[in-house]
């Protein structure tokens, strides 16, 4: 329920200028999705929305640039996701790597301890096993919807 919740507001605030969570909860509303207030707000925070000004100056929604800098880079480079304990591996197209590990590093994920990357091969240490779960749920999630 999370990822589709979190894909319909990305998908929302792509598509339509968003000013108010109370706004996006109506348009969440009418899809089909009812949520509160307070879960919204979390799904902003772990979303890393921001609000900014767009071309007529109305505040609105929108992803940070290093967030849509990683989401490029990720569907172009990374082929699988896996962990083991509380390290996560991404198998990345030959020499995509460390271009991918920098738009990680640029994003703060939480849990994160540290990355590090080869040519195809990111290792990303967490702090603990629940949170390589999580966070190798969300990247599947973002690089392969519907799996």
């Amino acid at each position: 329920m999370k990822n589709r919740r979190h894909d319909a507001i990305l998908d929302i605030i792509a598509e339509q200028p968003v000013s108010t969570q109370e706004e996006l909860i109506n348009i969440l509303a009418e899809k089909g999705i009812k949520t509160t207030q307070a879960t919204l707000s979390r799904d902003i925070q772990e979303l890393s929305l921001v609000k900014k000004r767009d071309e007529r100056g109305r505040f609105r929604y929108s992803l940070p640039p290093t967030a849509l800098a990683e989401k490029s880079i990720f569907e172009e480079a990374v082929i699988s996701v896996d962990y083991a304990m509380n390290t996560i591996v991404l198998k990345c197209r030959a020499g995509m790597a460390q271009g991918t590990c920098a738009a990680i590093d640029s994003v703060e994920h939480q849990g994160i301890v540290g990355t590090i990357a080869g040519d195809d091969t990111i290792f990303i240490l967490v702090r603990s096993e629940a949170d390589a779960k999580k966070l190798s749920k969300k990247f599947k999630s973002e690089l392969f919807p519907g799996r």
